[in-house]
This record gives structure tokens, C-alpha cells and sequence, in this order.
């Protein structure tokens, strides 16, 4: 059956901050009834550092990190570095090491020293085993270089408050970091934060409030707090065309990941949402290896696991569609191919239309090589809308991206299955995933050649 929405995490707040006075409690009450929860605190000094541990113990959804801020680079010692060893190894809620990188922004501590601090923290990050939480202003290019030099992705880490362009993002994504967003994206000067939130894969953001700093939009002015984390959230669902429960689940799923959260691992699923479609998961085969898909390195999709152990019976997946009159539509679309199981689609799409629902598939268009016959006049009546992944403008680069068992005949068959299509199937779209050298442009002309609509799907976001 379908899971119920996580919670949100606010995985960078600063609760023992002077301006919550005796209010902690309260605040921290209101993020539960706001469905904000567990929260991370996090120590930029020794004395916050402290303070976030003692918070962390306190309470049993919140988890503290420790570190020196660049803005206190002049005051680390080594006998601080000794005191955040000690805390990061004996205190179990103690999840990362920061909030440190380097700030050129604010003359507050000498660069030379910020450069240091930022090195011997990272080391102390590997030497411990716990991810990094990088503060960065003014400084992303050698913040980058620091990264590399120290070897830092073998800890990774999140970029919080991220404040780069797309370009900077890409690059912090490249050597393994997450990205993460506050409530200031949603000022009507965040124009470019936002762009950066359409341009990027959200499977590598978080979000956090950074408070009692960065209030909404709603709350410009006001002290923020971890309740507030929710308006990031509805934020980057309106610019990337997400549900906010779609959000909260994947940037959840992330700091978990990241941070080491306890939480019961992801059940697999056959059926799941994503917007407001319900996708179905009946098979992790495939005609094809693709070097772009996203399954051999991962089995989860916006936040859902689809990592099937054995495939599921017709009448499994009806009993986990349940009631599908509130969706837009249902995607036969898991992490394989589903016109492998053409016989299971039949039956099921044959019970959804007689729900009255949309029916899509999602498929690579070899099904009639894989099946020996033109298989597409039995989805007539069955089926409204096909995806097909064209990925190519020709037979080479198509061999070469998707790998097919079928070499040259692939592709042949691919576009002859478009052309086919459109006298069994209302609507028939084709498809090519923006990865780096194929020519869109060229996949483009070529499908409304073919007498069907084109859609480039961006390479590195899957769902």
C-alpha cells in the first residue's frame, strides 16, 4: 500500500541561539505540530557546540553537530580541535562535523587562519568517520579546491545556505556534496536561488531554516524558526512541479542518508506517487543497459524504493493501487521495463480503465523485438499515452548509450515502434535524456519526423 508523507527535517538550525531565550521548548513544540521533525542543531564555537550537545540529549529527535565557524577561525586551538575529537567519538546525537568552511564575505577572521581551521576540521571529519555541514560565502572556488585537496568526499557533506549559481551547485554535486536551501528562497529577490533549485536533480538537496536567522518571505523581519522549514520546502516543490510531499520525502530520505538518522529503512514499493501521478513498479528488468540510468548506482526514485525482490502478481498490484480515482493518471514506470510484463499490464490497465483512469507507459519501444510481434494493437482501448525513450538521433550513439542486446535492429525497431503507435494509442511521445554529446535538437526533428511529439527529459533527474 501506499506510504504515508515523512516528516520534514530542518537539518541546520541554531536553537541555542540567544534569541529563542526560554522559548526552546516551545519552538521546538511547534516544529512537531508542524510536522518538522527531528531537527539538527548546530555548534560554531565551543560554547554552541556545547550547548547543541546538551540539546541533543535533552531531546530524542534532536541531533547536534560541532565545529569552529570561519568566523571564529582566530580562536581555534588545539585544544579545541581535542575537545571537538572528543565530542564527535563519545557523544552518540553528535551527526557531523560544522558548521566550517570559509567566509571572505566578512572580514571577521583572517583568511590565512579560515584556510587552516577549514583543513584541520576537514581532516578531523575523516580522521572521525562523520560527514562535513560548509558554510560558504564569497569563496566557492577555493572552498571547492580546499574540498578536493583534504579529500573531503570521502566524508561528503552538505553546502548549507547554499548561495552559488548553477554552475557552483553542479560542481558541489559532482564531488558528492548535498545541497541545501533556507527560507530565503522564497524572497522576491532570490531569483537566481531559484534557478539554481529548476536546474539541479532535488535527489541532492535538503532543506533547513538556518534560524533564528532567514525567516520566509512570510515572516520577513521576524525571528525564523524550524516550523518556518516548510515554506522552503513548498518553495522548491512550486519551481521544480513537486507536490510538497514529494519534497518532504526525498530532502528526508536525504538527510537521513547523510547524517546517519535512525529510521526504518524504505519498504519497497509497487505502487507510488509522484506529483499527483501513481506510478507502478512491476519490474526491475530491462531490454537495455543504459550508462545513464540511474538504477545501477541506486534502486530509489524521488524518495520511493523500488528495489523489487520478486516481481509482483496482477493482483498484487491492484491491491496496491487501492482507490486510484484521486490521481491524475497511472504510470506503468518502475525501475525496468514494463512492456516486458505485457500480460500483467493488460489485465491491470484493462481494470483501471474500467475505474475510468488514465493509463500511461513509460518503455524503451523494443517490446515488439522482445515479443516477436507487433504487440501494439493489443494496448488499444488499454492504454492512452506512451513515453518512448528515443535517446538518440541515430543507431551509433543509440548502441552506445543504451547498450542494446539488439545492436543496429535496436534503434530501427525503436523508431518503427513510434511510427506504428499512434493507431493504437491517443497519445505517443518520444523521448531523450540530455546527456552530455547527444544532440536534442537532432532527437527532436527525428521524432516529428517519426509523427510524434518530443520531450527532452533532464539527464540526472529520474521521476
Amino acid at each position: 500500500m501506499l506510504q504515508t508523507a515523512p516528516n520534514l527535517i530542518d537539518t541546520h538550525a541554531h536553537l541555542d541561539h540567544s534569541r529563542f531565550g526560554n522559548e526552546t521548548d516551545e519552538v521546538i513544540l511547534r516544529a512537531r505540530n508542524a510536522g518538522v521533525s527531528p531537527l539538527i542543531t548546530v555548534g560554531c564555537d565551543m560554547e554552541s557546540a556545547e550547548a547543541s550537545i546538551d540539546l541533543a540529549n535533552r531531546y530524542d529527535d534532536i541531533y547536534a553537530t560541532v565545529g569552529i565557524h570561519p568566523h571564529d577561525a582566530e580562536t581555534c586551538t588545539p585544544e579545541a580541535l581535542s575537545r571537538l575529537r572528543y565530542w564527535a567519538t563519545t557523544e552518540k546525537k553528535v551527526v557531523a562535523i560544522g558548521e566550517i568552511g570559509l567566509d571572505f564575505y566578512r572580514d571577521w577572521s583572517p583568511f590565512d587562519a579560515q584556510r587552516q581551521v577549514f583543513r584541520e576540521q576537514i581532516r578531523l571529519a575523516r580522521e572521525v568517520g562523520l560527514p562535513i555541514v560548509i558554510h560558504d560565502r564569497d569563496a566557492h572556488d577555493e572552498t571547492l579546491q580546499i574540498l578536493k585537496e583534504e579529500k573531503a568526499s570521502e566524508v561528503g557533506g552538505v553546502f548549507h545556505c547554499f548561495s552559488g549559481d548553477t554552475s557552483f551547485a553542479r560542481a558541489c554535486i559532482d564531488l558528492g556534496f548535498y545541497i541545501s536551501f533556507t527560507p530565503n528562497i522564497t524572497y522576491p529577490k532570490s531569483d537566481g536561488l531559484r534557478e539554481v533549485i529548476r536546474a539541479i536533480p532535488i535527489d541532492h538537496m535538503m532543506v533547513e531554516t538556518d534560524c533564528p536567522y532567514m525567516a520566509p518571505q512570510a515572516f520577513r523581519g521576524k525571528r525564523n524558526e524550524p516550523a518556518y522549514v516548510r515554506h522552503a520546502a513548498a518553495c522548491i516543490a512550486e519551481v521544480k512541479g513537486l507536490s510538497e510531499e514529494d519534497v518532504a520525502r526525498i530532502t528526508t530520505l536525504n538527510a537521513r542518508s547523510l547524517f546517519r538518522l535512525p529510521g526504518e529503512r524504505p519498504e519497497v514499493e509497487i505502487a507510488y506517487k509522484i506529483r499527483n501521478s501513481l506510478y507502478l513498479n512491476i519490474t526491475n528488468r530491462c531490454s537495455n543497459h543504459c550508462i545513464f540510468c540511474a538504477k545501477f548506482t541506486d534502486v530509489i526514485v524521488k524518495g520511493h524504493y523500488l528495489g523489487l525482490q520478486e516481481e509482483p502478481t496482477a493482483q498484487e498490484v491492484i491491491a496496491a493501487i487501492g482507490d486510484p480515482s484521486p490521481y491524475d493518471e497511472v504510470v506503468f514506470c518502475g525501475y525496468g521495463e514494463p512492456l516486458l510484463r505485457l500480460a500483467l499490464i493488460k489485465e491491470v490497465a484493462g481494470w483501471l480503465k474500467q475505474q475510468g483512469c488514465k493509463v500511461r507507459i513509460n518503455t524503451d519501444g523494443q517490446a515488439n523485438l522482445v515479443h516477436g510481434r507487433n504487440i501494439l494493437p493489443e494496448l488499444d482501448g488499454l492504454v492512452d499515452a506512451l513515453s518512448v525513450s528515443l535517446n538518440a538521433p541515430d543507431a551509433q550513439q543509440y548502441e552506445e548509450l543504451c547498450q542494446t542486446p539488439y545492436g543496429a535492429e535496436g534503434f530501427e525497431a525503436v523508431k518503427d515502434f513510434l511510427k506504428k503507435a499512434a493507431a493504437s494509442v491517443p497519445e505517443v511521445v518520444a523521448s531523450a535524456v540530455t546527456y552530455p554529446g547527444v544532440d536534442i535538437e537532432a532527437c527532436r526533428q527525428l521524432a516529428e519526423s517519426l509523427g510524434v511529439q518530443f520531450r527532452a527529459r533532464e539527464y540526472n533527474e529520474v521521476g
